[in-house]
């Protein structure tokens, strides 16, 4: 696009706030290929917004707000400062908006091409196929919303997320340290129960077992299990396996709705915490734990305490024998987070 191409070298100071409960802070924000890159005064990303889903919550007025499309609470506000960024932003919404097709056009589109599909394909390629095409074209605003649905029902096992507003606070603070391989900081919860250690669920949302905070004394622990669960989701995309386990009904409602029933979802969720973590290779763990700055060895430790069905993370840390190059929460803000289920 020609005038994504003129606005890549934009930039402009703003305030971000990544939930109604977290304080407003400054950050850099520039347009990046088809994004909108959000990162902190040391140009470090705290999130990326895709430009097709940006909002803003009060067209015309000074300052100007914008938010994530079905992610009103968190907010980016640019002031008169700004004009340019502001300018650029709403251009390249309009842009976008304008090449986007009649919803309910492309409604029925997608519903003739489906019925056509069931006529003439073969009864063993269409579940895969619809799956597939489901998991591409369903945008990120849409996988959090199934992601946050999908942790409702699973509280029925898990009891509800641990809410402590301190403990919060610290775990919004560890997910913006960690972003995934995206660049996108995860949407962490903590549960009493009902996970086994960390569940990566679609739209980028962890859950995470109270007891690897409770039990630990080093933040590197937890951060080894949010980066596993990070890796875990990109070899295995979280929407797909449950497309996949859910069959052709949650794909084909999905493709035409934009939502997978609560049936579904309930359904899944009595199946997911005893299914079988999907593995991940030792080489691709240290390479994500490098470039989180992290050390390996109390991540493998957590996982066998012998460290025989672990050696290879102990052996390779990429920090063998060091701090990890940044910490990972403050001693503060770990106390915090050690306290986010009111213990």
């Amino acid at each position: 696009m020609t005038a994504l191409k003129e606005y890549q070298r934009l930039e402009s100071t703003g305030l971000w706030r990544e939930t109604a409960q977290a304080q407003r802070r400054e950050v850099v924000v520039s347009i990046g290929d088809a994004t909108l890159v959000i990162a902190d005064m040391q140009d470090r990303p705290l999130a990326h917004w895709s430009l097709a889903a940006v909002e803003r919550a009060n067209p015309g007025q000074s300052p100007a707000l914008f938010h994530p499309d079905g992610d009103p609470d968190e907010t980016l506000e640019l002031g008169p400062d700004a004009e340019d960024m502001i300018a650029a932003i709403e251009k390249l919404r309009h842009a976008i908006e304008r090449g986007r097709p009649h919803p309910g056009r492309l409604r029925l589109v997608m519903l003739g091409l489906s019925v056509a599909a069931v006529a003439a394909l073969a009864v063993f390629w269409l579940p895969g196929a619809l799956r597939d095409h489901a998991v591409k074209v369903v945008p990120p605003a849409k996988r959090a919303d199934i992601g946050a649905a999908l942790a409702a029902q699973l509280q029925r096992v898990t009891g509800p997320a641990c809410a402590d507003p301190q403990g919060r606070a610290a775990l919004s603070r560890l997910a913006a340290r960690l972003p995934g391989p995206d660049g996108t900081p995860p949407r962490l919860g903590v549960v009493r129960d009902g996970v086994r250690d960390a569940l990566a669920l679609p739209g980028g949302r962890i859950l995470l077992r109270a007891r690897l905070i409770e039990d630990h004394e080093d933040p590197d622990v937890v951060a080894g299990f949010i980066i596993a669960a990070q890796e875990r989701a990109a070899i295995s995309d979280p929407l797909d396996r449950l497309l996949q386990a859910t069959g052709l009904r949650a794909s084909f409602r999905l493709l035409t709705t934009g939502t997978v029933p609560d049936a579904i979802l309930q359904r899944y969720a009595e199946t997911l915490p005893a299914a079988a973590p999907v593995p991940v290779p030792d080489d691709r763990l240290l390479q994500a734990f490098e470039r989180a700055g992290v050390r390996s060895t109390p991540y493998a430790y957590a996982r066998d305490v012998t460290g025989e069905t672990v050696l290879g993370l102990i052996e390779a840390d990429p920090f063998a024998g060091e701090t990890s190059p940044r910490i990972v929460l403050s001693d503060n803000d770990w106390l915090r987070l050690q306290t986010i289920c009111g213990n």
